[in-house]
């Protein structure tokens, strides 16, 4: 199954399985999504439960905070995460924090699904990762899927979740095949990481796609230099499976965390503090981060390929750590 189809399941089983399921966005309904997801739910639900919205980011999140104030379970679509700067008001201010402005009085289960990354020459206005934006918020719970079954596990938990989750997507994994259950009680939990490949010389913590650049990247370096890296996908950023992957640290002693957004202040960064304050008695390199380059995504191809991380560059700082570079 597709990325895309297994979002197109999950939020098909839970809108026939609650009522209060709904979705909004632009486009979501008669043109079926941007990049297809809202397929043929427009003709299963109808208007009521599949609308679509003007183009107001800002509109679109405050209506959808208010339908979950009230009970409803909406699921929010914005076009891009870069869009979702004009509703970032909406969500921190409100989304995030209304739970704990009300003592627990009134909840908010509301999922705001975009997607993100480089890749597809959309510009820097279309095309930039912001996990780490919604990362650094109390209250957010912040979802970053890398497969097909994934998507959908992850997707079902958080429309039961009683919590505003930020669900991203990446433009490039929506046409990716993978194995997906097709049980409608394939709901995963947050905060669990995957391991993606077991390997004992050095841990690759690899974020959204750049868990699957990585794992390339591993096996190139198996193949090439003899180095056997463990590739971890950590899934969600909020909560974080951080035991998981100080626990593969403590094993290889190295670690390279690769992510597609900025380097500063980013999920890298993050991460690189709280390995080194947990596990820095276990390392036998400085932490390496690889990074998008510290830029608006170009739109020329030749420089947006240059502007996200491939396997070289994975590589390249995995054999620093050895002092091999």
């Amino acid at each position: 199954m597709r990325y895309r189809e297994a979002l197109n399941a999950a939020l098909r089983e839970e809108m026939q399985r609650d009522e209060r399921v709904f979705l909004m966005g632009e486009d979501v309904g008669v043109f079926q999504g941007a990049f297809k997801v809202t397929a043929g739910l427009l003709e299963e639900f109808g208007e009521k439960r599949v609308r679509d919205t003007p183009i107001s980011e800002n509109t679109i999140v405050g209506m959808g905070v208010g339908a979950a104030m009230t009970g409803l379970r909406p699921v929010v679509e914005l076009m891009t995460i870069n869009f979702s700067l004009l509703a970032m008001d909406q969500i921190v201010n409100h989304a995030a924090h209304i739970r704990y402005m009300f003592g627990g009085q009134v909840k908010v289960p509301l999922v705001v699904r975009m997607p993100q990354g480089a890749g597809h020459q959309l510009g820097p206005t279309h095309s930039h990762s912001f996990e780490a934006l919604y990362l650094q918020v109390p209250g957010l719970l912040v979802a970053v899927p890398s497969t097909a079954a994934d998507a959908k596990g992850l997707l079902k938990a958080a429309i039961r979740d009683d919590n505003p989750v930020i669900f991203i997507e990446h433009e490039y994994l929506y046409g990716q095949r993978g194995e997906v259950p097709d049980d409608d009680d394939h709901v995963m939990r947050f905060g669990q990481a995957a391991i993606r490949r077991e390997g004992g010389d050095v841990t690759i913590v690899g974020i959204s796609r750049m868990a699957v650049t990585a794992q390339r990247a591993a096996d190139l370096l198996a193949s090439e230099h003899d180095v056997e890296a463990e590739v971890i996908d950590p899934r969600t950023l909020r909560p974080l499976d951080l035991d998981t992957i100080l626990d593969s640290v403590r094993k290889t002693n190295r670690c390279v965390v690769v992510e597609e957004g900025w380097p500063h202040g980013g999920v890298g960064a993050n991460l690189a503090a709280l390995i080194q304050e947990q596990a820095f008695d276990h390392l036998d390199a400085p932490i390496a981060r690889v990074t998008g380059a510290d830029l608006p995504m170009p739109y020329s191809k030749p420089l947006e390929e240059i502007a996200y991380p491939h396997e070289p560059q994975i590589v390249q700082a995995v054999l620093a750590t050895f002092g091999d570079v």
